[in-house]
């Protein structure tokens, strides 16, 4: 039993019937019952295969950008510790003997922590005290004990 019009078969030209119209019919009917809707495998693989790719990009990407942050942090730990020991200097007419000391005199609130280690293991230049009358020897100049090399090349010791 044929449910399909007989108006699908007729040609829109000369109104006649059309068996190559009629074919394409049946077979576009056909075909659509061949292939459910859905996806196949191959197209879920493929699409994981771009996700994955994707995340791979984006994740190497975000620890670059961390670790590009965390060598703006200790740059900017390192002025902030050398201008506060030429202030102490400059204050006190004295160089002071650890980073401990500007904690105690308020020039800092706390020894900040090195972004690079964690830690606060800061590596502090001892050198002549030549501001002070009395002489010896005191923090001069502070760097990072983290080993390795920066983005750029620096090493971290070098800042």
């Amino acid at each position: 039993m044929d449910f399909r019009s007989p108006l699908l078969d007729l040609d829109s030209c000369t109104g006649e019937r059309n068996p190559a119209r009629r074919i394409r019919v049946i077979r576009s009917s056909e075909s659509s019952a061949q292939n459910p809707s859905g996806f196949t495998l191959l197209e879920l693989v493929m699409v994981m295969t771009i996700i994955v790719i994707l995340a791979a990009v984006s994740v190497t990407s975000y620890q670059h950008i961390q670790l590009k942050a965390r060598e703006t942090i200790l740059k900017e730990d390192l002025r902030t510790l050398r201008k506060m020991i030429d202030q102490y200097a400059a204050d006190k007419e004295k160089l002071p003997q650890s980073l401990d000391d500007l904690v105690t005199a308020v020039y800092i609130r706390e020894v900040p922590i090195d972004p690079i280690t964690g830690q606060k293991d800061w590596v502090v230049d001892m050198g002549e005290d030549t501001i002070s009358r009395d002489g010896g020897t005191g923090v001069v100049d502070v760097h990072s004990a983290a080993a390795g090399e920066s983005t750029d090349g620096t090493a971290y010791r070098d800042f």
